[in-house]
Parts: C-alpha cells; structure tokens; sequence
C-alpha cells in the first residue's frame, strides 16, 4: 500500500508514525525489510528512522488506533532489516538470493523512468545510468561471493539478532 507520503518531504513526526503503527498492525509482519539507515537520498535514512519508530509504537498498548473505525490490537515485529542501496555498507547478514536475482532485477526495472532504460526520454542522473544497473548485479555477486553463493543480499539490522540453534547459521567454509 502507498501512504502517499511526499517525495523529500515526509519526516519522523506523529502524524507519519501513526499511519505506518497503522499498517504494521494491519499486515503483522515478523520482518520488516525497510530503507538503508543512510543513504545518498536523504528520504532513506528518513524512512528507516520512521519505520524503526513506528515498529517500536505499534507493540504498545497504549497507543491507540483505528484502521476503518475499527480498534486495532498492538503487535511489534520481531526483526527489522535495513537493505543496502546506493552506499557500500558493511553488511550484518546476507541472505543467498541465487534463485531470486531475475526477481529481484525485473522488480528494479518495473521503475523505468528512475533506473537504465535506453529508451527513456528522461534526464540522465547517477542511478539511470547502465554502469548504477550493472552494479545491483555485481554487488549481488560479491556478497555472494562472501557467503559461497552466486548472489546474495546484504542487509543490516537495528537489533541485535538470537537464534535457538547455532546449528541453523553458517558461514563459507
């Protein structure tokens, strides 16, 4: 669902807040994949603050709302996992993306008027150059590089991460 918020000027305020507690608590998701915490666009890191803030409210009772005038029950994620964009940030996990890449690639392309297309009659800016494409390949293939995959996807986290069994995480060997 869109919210609507405006391009380069939504903020971390109430009333923004409200409306995402009110999504969360709608579709109870257990990870939240949100915006890198910095990026080259500064509404990233603005919507990664704001998705962390609204995360945090929607588990508390006392924060009330209602979506269609019903009253909604509070409920909290389990984790948050910020993707990386633009920046090269070091990664907390990577998860192997090997069998989801042509996904992941039409989804980038679905927005033709911001990324390459040689068609486009748009002006030319950093990310709708062929090389900024090329580069959500080969940054796919170096963080699957560091973890035995063909791909992978790096994603930082605002938590600390537990897991019941060591036996369920791995590394390259």
């Amino acid at each position: 669902e869109n919210l609507g918020f405006k391009d380069g000027l939504f903020s971390n305020d109430t009333d923004h807040q409200i409306e995402v507690v009110k999504m969360i608590r709608k579709y109870q998701p257990e990870i939240i994949i949100a915006n890198a915490p910095a990026d080259r666009h500064p509404d990233h890191g603005r919507a990664a603050e704001l998705i962390k803030t609204a995360a945090f409210l929607a588990g508390l009772k006392k924060m009330e709302t209602k979506l269609n005038g019903e009253p909604q029950a509070a409920y909290r994620p389990r984790l948050i996992l910020h993707y990386i964009q633009f920046q090269n940030l070091q990664p907390d996990v990577i998860v192997n993306i090997t069998a989801h890449i042509d996904t992941k690639l039409e989804a980038v392309k679905a927005y033709s008027s911001q990324f390459y297309n040689p068609g486009s009659k748009e002006p030319a800016t950093v990310i709708s150059t062929k090389n900024f494409l090329d580069s959500i390949v080969y940054r796919a293939q170096d963080m699957g590089r560091l973890i035995g995959t063909e791909y992978g996807e790096g994603f930082l986290t605002s938590q600390n991460i537990g897991t019941d069994d060591l036996m369920n995480l791995y590394s390259v060997r």
